[in-house]
């Protein structure tokens, strides 16, 4: 007979290999927030209890293993996105979806730079996505802005430099969802066409792809590498 936790589930993995698998995830999102999501694989092998060849033939790749790690949030981050373009009051559609991913920083310290290192400028694996990210939140803004309710001088840019100023937030203060809460308020407020009391300098040259962000308080630019 068979033991129970041998048996295959029907994604494939049997049990022990599935809790492995979870162990490995739950550790690499501790680490990566501890540490950076440049940490060596070994420490999280070490932290989930299991050796350096179970974690590999999981995830064969850092990429892998962060892309693993929060996929719930990616997930999170574009089924957000999505939602924003259909909502039928633009303005709405763009705060929820600020207020998502500040939410995301805010919940999971590893989460910044993995939300990052989903847009790599020069790995065409992800291109696509990418692309069709930064397009569609363009054209959110576009259309925020024309509805007269998002400021005329807002960059889609500039969410580059709301999630640097956020991380840097709550990388500061973990445990202060207060002020968090109240920093991504002040930001939407000053976003608003009706507070708006003149130009803004010119955009930053800022993209996701190339935002300093890292978990633990680590600021290299550097693209998860396996």
């Amino acid at each position: 007979m068979v033991e129970s936790s041998r048996i295959a589930a029907r994604d494939g993995l049997r049990s022990d290999a599935r809790r492995n698998r979870e162990r490995v995830l739950a550790a690499a999102r501790a680490v990566f927030a501890e540490h950076g999501i440049d940490a060596p694989m070994a420490t999280v092998a070490r932290r989930a209890g299991v050796g350096v060849a179970t974690l590999y033939r999981h995830f064969p790749t850092r990429d892998a293993l962060v892309r693993g790690a929060f996929a719930q949030q990616m997930e999170t981050c574009a089924r957000a996105l999505t939602e924003a373009l259909a909502a039928p009051d633009p303005w709405q559609g763009f705060q929820q979806l600020v207020e998502t991913v500040c939410a995301l920083q805010r919940e999971e310290r590893g989460f910044p730079a993995a939300f990052v290192a989903a847009f790599p400028e020069s790995t065409s694996q992800h291109a696509g996505s990418r692309r069709r990210a930064e397009r569609d939140f363009t054209a959110l803004v576009r259309r925020a802005q024309a509805s007269g309710a998002l400021r005329p001088d807002f960059h889609p840019s500039d969410l580059a430099v709301v999630l640097l100023a956020h991380c840097a937030l709550v990388t500061a203060l973990p445990d202060d969802g207060a002020a968090s809460r109240r920093l991504v308020a002040y930001l939407l407020q000053s976003f608003r066409a009706d507070t708006a009391n003149g130009p803004l300098p010119p955009p930053s040259a800022l993209a996701l792809h190339s935002l300093p962000i890292a978990a633990g308080g680590s600021r290299r630019q550097r693209v998860p590498r396996a």
